[in-house]
């Protein structure tokens, strides 16, 4: 790249609007430096490296005009060999600075760290979605990270899809990165408790479902899990041959939640529960738990834990 790259250019290999560099550039001066005579100047790959450190930042939910100080602080050796990414300590983290130094900024708020994975997820930035993810998980647990972070981005995301009618593949970005930080969660080796986890018929939105196997697993619990879409039959015949003593059926929407296929399943006299927002009404006897915290309440009773 000896000339440097316009800033569409730029702006397409960073992944973030034109609109936005030049925001970047008049407020914090973090533009291009390669400029020829007659033309318009040029973004070098030392001024992409700067511009790549300020996603990452702004990604973690770091104020843009507090991560365009830090990017401006690094020194231009140290850029692209791995020291910036520890200028953005993790959500809660606490740190300690050296003798004469200034004091570590204050953790990012909850709604700044929701407004930086979707940014993240807009941006197709799949490193900065998976790296926020790990991270807040690693931090705050699964629990707080569905929550507080998972949920809101998801629903935020999906909102503006609902809006405009676009942005499919941020959602399918965002959920994709989200199943595999929640799959990473380490599984206890014991046999798994007499619970099972399914999905409602023709009902593809699997993600609840993991975050609550991957909160029972922080809780040293395994249960089995059959994942998405799963037929009323094939629900059938897994209870009879697993006899658990809890069944919990996922539902996100009304086209999915057939009360019947709880009616079925209460017939072969397991306890049974209906999650989502998708059972307008449940037959008598089925529980409702009307979030993670209550769903693992009612695995752990179950369990016997």
């Amino acid at each position: 790249m000896t000339e440097g790259l316009s800033a569409g250019e730029a702006a397409r290999r960073l992944g973030v609007a034109v609109t936005t560099l030049r925001t970047w550039h008049r407020r914090y001066g973090l533009g291009p430096g390669g400029h020829a005579a007659g033309r318009h100047r040029r973004y070098r790959e030392a001024d992409l490296a700067r511009l790549e450190l300020m996603c990452r930042l702004t990604s973690r939910g770091v104020p843009a005009a507090e991560a365009a100080r830090r990017v401006s602080a690094v020194p231009p050796a140290a850029l692209g060999h791995g020291a910036p990414t520890t200028l953005a300590p993790p959500p809660g983290t606490l740190v300690l600075p050296m003798s004469g130094a200034p004091p570590a900024p204050p953790p990012v708020s909850p709604i700044a760290a929701v407004r930086g994975l979707i940014a993240a997820a807009f941006r197709l930035d799949v490193t900065a979605v998976r790296e926020t993810l790990a991270r807040h998980l690693a931090v705050h647990g699964v629990p707080a990270t569905w929550d507080g972070l998972l949920r809101p981005a998801l629903t935020g995301v999906g909102d503006r899809h609902a809006a405009t009618g676009r942005h499919v593949e941020v959602e399918h970005l965002l959920s994709r990165c989200a199943g595999e930080a929640l799959a990473a969660v380490p599984r206890p080796t014991a046999p798994p408790a007499p619970v099972l986890l399914a999905c409602a018929d023709d009902e593809q939105h699997s993600l609840p479902l993991e975050a609550l196997a991957a909160a029972l697993a922080e809780r040293g619990l395994s249960v089995r899990m059959l994942g998405a879409r799963v037929p009323p039959e094939a629900l059938a015949a897994a209870v009879a041959r697993t006899g658990p003593a809890l069944v919990i059926v996922w539902s996100h929407a009304a086209a999915t939640g057939d009360p019947a296929q709880l009616a079925r399943l209460q017939a072969s006299g397991v306890l049974v529960a209906a999650a989502g927002p998708g059972w307008p009404a449940p037959p008598p006897g089925v529980l409702t738990p009307a979030s993670l915290e209550e769903a693992m309440t009612l695995v752990l009773r179950a369990a016997d834990v």
